[in-house]
């Protein structure tokens, strides 16, 4: 999903995340930045904060819950979480 006609609050709030979605590793990058992209913009209000709220914690949260499926036990965290790892990533050419 592109920015394109989107809310300007959430094209900015976007632009100000796109950072936050850089990690100590690659795999926590591409999976943060690409939910970023085409994702983002489908949440709610609670959904936009539970995701500000996840770029917030440590990355070895993070790296247990996306990458070795744990799940958070806040149920906010753990609906963002879920639709982390089921976005679905363009096959590779």
């Amino acid at each position: 999903m592109t920015s394109t006609g989107s809310d300007p609050k959430i094209a900015a709030a976007r632009k100000r995340l796109r950072w936050r979605c850089r990690r100590g590793t690659k795999e926590l990058d591409l999976l943060l930045e690409h939910f970023l992209e085409e994702r983002f913009e489908q949440l709610d209000a609670s959904g936009r904060a539970a995701f500000e709220r996840l770029l917030g914690l440590e990355d070895h949260y993070l790296q247990d819950w996306l990458i070795a499926g744990q799940s958070p036990t806040d149920g906010e965290l753990r609906r963002v979480v879920e639709l982390i790892r089921t976005t679905e990533f363009p096959a590779a050419r």
